[in-house]
């Protein structure tokens, strides 16, 4: 059946307390019992007054067995119109947001929500395509915390220009947000444990392998030098056997410094990017261009080893995958924030079809978010790849009185 029209009463003077008391009663249970009506399937039409007067919404093909279903699902489910009216909402999202059904139908949705994520839902509300799009933002809740949400908006079939209505549906992400943030704890964590060990190789590197290997070069040396004169095959031997040693050393105090980038706590972060860039092209025969601002403010030791981490693993890419000639490295200040952007002319690879271990994407995506910044990612088959990280400032600290 389809619902009896509310009745509209004049104004009249003022009315006894009594009488105004049961005439709210009478309204109050009218819209209970439609509100029930609707929920039921026993109302396919809803009468709603706005400032254009009083507009009629039909709910077509609102049979009952869907609406068990809708009621029982465990997600919030909404039918709106293309200006964010709420026409229908489920037991679940009244629970959402923790409000009764009372209270949400004929209300706006952007009323439940922060200015920050109304602008995105009027975008979303206004695609005119049929395909289903999905958004994340907070629902606000009078009692708790805003609650991060899913939503999924699909037009109706029976959407039209005289009548618009879209269906929602709506997920709580908290869980998920929990776990999310979980896992990053793990992951930071299991990084800081990574660099320890390596701190603990590379002094013991440093400290052990190197000094043996630098004396046997010298004894090597020694050796040499007291070879008779006429010994030449002996003396040739001595220097490509030296000759060997002083590469293997200084091989070894590479890897000790990949390990511990000394020259990032001393030096200063400018100075070990270009350390590392010239290394680099010295080793491999590549042409590096370095562009390093000078930064007026110091950034903290996460941020710092980040920017050199994702460098390092930039170029390890190039030389065993970009097969390029020519490398652009910069950092510079943009704002409130320092990007350090690693180009090269090389191959490039497809971003989403990618191993995320085989190019240590993984690894740089994770160092960005520990440090509070993001990574970005170009890279096409004619204009080689381009690896942008951005890491946000230390706020400033106010001066002393």
């Amino acid at each position: 059946m389809r619902a009896r029209p509310l009745k509209r009463h004049k104004q009249p003077a003022r009315p006894a307390p009594s009488a105004e008391v049961a005439g709210l009663r009478e309204r109050l249970a009218d819209a209970q019992a439609t509100l029930h009506a609707i929920r039921r399937g026993e109302v396919d039409a809803v009468v709603i007054d706005s400032k254009f007067g009083p507009q009629v919404y039909t709910l077509d093909g609102a049979e009952f067995d869907y609406r068990v279903l809708i009621e029982s699902m465990n997600e919030g489910a909404l039918v709106l119109t293309r200006a964010g009216l709420i026409l229908y909402a489920n037991a679940r999202f009244g629970v959402m947001v923790e409000r009764p059904l009372t209270q949400l139908m004929g209300c706006s949705l952007f009323d439940l929500l922060s200015s920050a994520h109304r602008a995105a839902l009027r975008r979303l509300l206004k695609r005119p395509e049929r395909s289903l799009a999905t958004a994340e933002l907070e629902l606000q809740r009078p009692y708790a915390a805003s609650l991060p949400v899913r939503v999924s908006i699909q037009r109706l079939p029976g959407d039209t220009a005289a009548q618009p209505s879209i269906g929602m549906v709506v997920s709580d992400m908290s869980e998920f947000r929990k776990r999310e943030e979980l896992l990053r704890y793990f992951s930071h964590s299991l990084m800081r444990m990574q660099e320890l060990e390596r701190q603990q190789i590379a002094a013991d590197l440093g400290d052990n392998l190197t000094q043996l290997l630098c004396a046997t070069l010298a004894r090597c040396e020694s050796l040499a030098a007291r070879l008779p004169a006429h010994e030449h095959a002996f003396r040739e031997q001595a220097a490509e056997f030296a000759a060997l040693l002083r590469t293997t050393t200084s091989e070894v105090q590479r890897i000790s410094t990949d390990l511990r980038p000394h020259g990032l706590e001393v030096l200063g972060l400018e100075s070990a990017l270009r350390e590392m860039a010239a290394e680099f092209a010295e080793r491999m025969s590549l042409s590096i261009e370095v562009r390093c601002a000078k930064l007026d403010v110091r950034l903290p030791a996460d941020a710092e080893l980040a920017l050199y981490r994702v460098l390092q693993e930039a170029l390890r890419n190039v030389e065993r995958h970009a097969h390029a000639k020519h490398v652009e490295v910069s950092l510079m200040r943009r704002g409130p924030a320092v990007r350090l952007a690693v180009k090269d002319d090389g191959v490039g690879f497809d971003v989403d079809g990618a191993r995320v271990g085989r190019f240590g994407l993984l690894s740089m995506r994770e160092r960005a978010a520990a440090a509070g910044g993001a990574l970005k990612l170009n890279s096409t088959s004619s204009a080689g790849t381009e690896v942008v990280l951005t890491v946000p400032l230390p706020p400033k600290r106010p001066a002393a009185a």
